[in-house]
């Protein structure tokens, strides 16, 4: 049964939690202790998701893999709120449906669960529509066992209960957790090839991602599960292409549009940071972000002319926020850059209007080159037409047979 549906997805962890009920038992079937479990997710375009469960169940001896199938046990997650909501259900319980069960490579039981792009109940993250945030769920999973498992030698087992642990994600978990000295919190990729001085790619997260500081909410988790646009360039395919890069992700505050020339120099900082203690090329420091922070792109731009090699500007504002507010960014400024430009946003975006933002800044920015998707459609899943920015993590857009990160590639700074 299902309680909630979220609008977007989210995110969560919530260790230590006992959870569930063994199997009450069969004749013959030898009782066993607890098993704990983590939950192990994934960054999908939409956001992330629980996509399995690891059983820790090495301690047992070997496990007969023909004795699981999707009926031995079941899954239920309950996830709520961390904070007040203000009324509005973000969460959601429900049955996960197990799709496969199998044995890792250490023997352990991997509890695969259905999930997808638009799936009810595999999401970490809620969205708050009064705040205008995203916020891990606290997530609770309850696994039953129906059947026994039987052991390599013929004895079967019946475990007498489960407990949640961590949740892992492998992407996101790559990146180290920093703050600056002014307190902006930040997220840090290093790369495994680290001689020589190695170019930096700055994301700047949407208005989702900030924090929510009147709930005491600065969570520096967000920026990296409710989308891929950070993770993008930390794949194999990116890495190879920016001859190992590393990629920082600060999170604001509140929302970069609240105040972005308070926030630009913050960012700078956290440059410096990375810049201070990493091998970073000055020449080769990148600068990208989506919706809010696509205007925060296009604004570090104009307070700082010369510090980036190339700005990718995703859906990003320029216009004032309601008719006859003053432009964010004044098109003297959008004039005046001078840092290799690149825009994308979709015709179908209902959130920022492409024609008053990204075709107009193009229109403006000496050179600049503009992505504009009538759509927003990957592997067969249609997303909001805000959502450009699935289509920079996966280096789709292109230009006279140059693709977009070989484009950011090939471009340098006066440093």
């Amino acid at each position: 049964m299902v309680k909630a549906f979220s609008r977007r997805t989210v995110l969560i962890t919530g260790t230590g939690i006992t959870a569930g009920l063994a199997f009450p038992g069969v004749a013959g079937a030898t009782p066993a202790g607890r098993v704990g479990f983590g939950l192990d997710a994934e960054t999908l375009d939409g956001g992330e998701q629980i996509t399995s469960l690891t059983l820790a169940t090495t301690r047992f001896g070997p496990i007969d893999p023909a004795s699981l199938t999707t009926t031995t046990f079941s899954v239920h997650a309950k996830a709520t709120s961390p904070i007040d909501t203000g009324g509005q259900d973000i969460g959601y319980e429900l049955d996960r449906p197990v799709t496969a069960a199998r044995l890792d490579r250490h023997g352990n039981i991997v509890l695969h669960l259905s999930h997808g792009e638009g799936q009810t109940g595999g999401g970490t993250l809620g969205y708050i529509n009064g705040k205008g945030r995203n916020v891990r769920l606290d997530l609770a999973y309850t696994v039953t066992q129906h059947a026994p498992v039987r052991l390599r030698h013929g004895r079967p087992v019946t475990f007498s209960g489960f407990t949640q642990g961590r949740l892992a994600n492998p992407e996101v978990d790559a990146f180290t957790y920093h703050a600056s000295r002014s307190g902006m919190k930040y997220r840090l990729y290093a790369p495994s090839e680290r001689r020589g001085r190695r170019p930096l790619i700055v994301w700047l997260h949407g208005g989702g991602e900030g924090a929510s500081l009147p709930d005491g909410y600065y969570d520096n988790e967000t920026t990296l599960r409710a989308n891929r646009g950070a993770l993008g360039f930390t794949t194999r395919e990116a890495q190879a292409v920016f001859e190992s890069a590393y990629v920082v992700a600060p999170q604001c505050t509140a929302a970069w549009m609240d105040d972005g020339p308070r926030f630009a120099p913050l960012i700078h900082e956290v440059i410096q940071d990375v810049r201070r203690t990493h091998p970073i090329d000055p020449a080769r420091v990148h600068v990208t972000g989506c919706s809010n922070g696509g205007y925060m792109t296009m604004k570090m731009t104009t307070v700082h002319p010369t510090a980036f090699a190339s700005s990718v500007p995703i859906c990003g504002v320029v216009a004032g926020r309601q008719a006859g507010d003053p432009p964010l960014i004044p098109d003297p400024e959008l004039t005046a850059i001078r840092t290799p430009t690149w825009l994308i946003a979709s015709r179908d975006d209902d959130t920022v209007d492409p024609q008053a933002n990204s075709v107009h800044a193009h229109d403006l920015i000496p050179r600049a080159e503009l992505t504009l998707y009538d759509q927003v459609v990957w592997n067969g899943h249609r997303f909001p037409g805000h959502w450009s920015w699935i289509y920079a993590a996966r280096n789709d857009p292109s230009t006279r047979g140059t693709h977009l990160w070989q484009w950011m590639a090939r471009k340098v700074s006066g440093g």
